[in-house]
């Protein structure tokens, strides 16, 4: 059982790596500095790879009868399902922060720098690409913004249905492009929901593995006297 939980969270790691989700690369403008430091897919690896490992440690001492090993093989398994709650909470944590700093940091941005700064045009211009996007809220939030002013009222070409055309009010008004905000949050949480939804499938495993380890534990302490 172990075994096979240590290849699903490796398996998720994988993925989330291999997408670039662990980290939102793909938000573009959205891949903060503060993101950098949370990597869950090196950690479920990690965890994952350490699963594997101790399902043999367990069958071992299964097999061999061996208190010792049965021992060592629960004390390993709930640090690592104390690990994966304590995960759960900071992915809480963080989801707060991360809207938190969207919240206060993107508009102001989007006004003062889009069009001036190469960098964050670039970056902003990827995320409204990608996403099929316009604006933090939307097309509005270039209302009196740099670009917006410097181009004669007119927006960026994302915010309407056809780039091709003049992107004036009445076009982004008609062409009603949703902003980035809610395909970012939307995007987020199905991730978090796959991943979440492996997690709590490996914690099921590890608390049934842990049982089945006292109990045999358990049996043999009996035996023994």
């Amino acid at each position: 059982m172990t075994k096979v939980g240590g290849l699903a969270l490796t398996a998720v790691g994988i993925w989330l790596n291999v997408a670039g989700d662990s980290r939102l690369q793909f938000l573009g403008i959205f891949d903060l500095n503060i993101l950098h430091g949370v990597n869950f897919g090196y950690f479920f690896i990690a965890i994952g790879g350490v699963m594997a490992l101790l399902g043999f440690l367990g069958c071992c001492g299964a097999k061999k009868e061996s208190k010792c090993l049965l021992i060592m093989f629960f004390s390993i398994i709930l640090v690592i399902f104390i690990s994966e709650l304590a995960t759960a909470a900071i992915t809480v944590a963080y989801s707060s922060l991360l809207e938190n700093v969207l919240n206060a940091w993107s508009t102001p941005v989007l006004k003062e720098q889009y069009g001036k700064d190469k960098v964050v045009t670039d970056m902003w211009n990827v995320t409204m690409t990608k996403l099929h996007c316009c604006g933090y809220n939307n097309y509005t939030d270039f209302n009196n913004s740099y670009y917006y002013e410097e181009n004669g009222d007119i927006y960026p070409p994302n915010c309407c249905e056809d780039p091709e055309i003049l992107c004036d009010a009445e076009n982004a008004r008609q062409s009603d492009i949703k902003g980035c905000y809610d395909l970012i949050n939307l995007t987020i949480k199905k991730k978090f929901y796959i991943v979440g939804g492996v997690a709590a499938g490996v914690c099921g495993v590890e608390l049934a593995a842990m049982a089945v380890c006292m109990c045999l534990f358990c049996y043999l302490d009996k035996q023994g006297t």
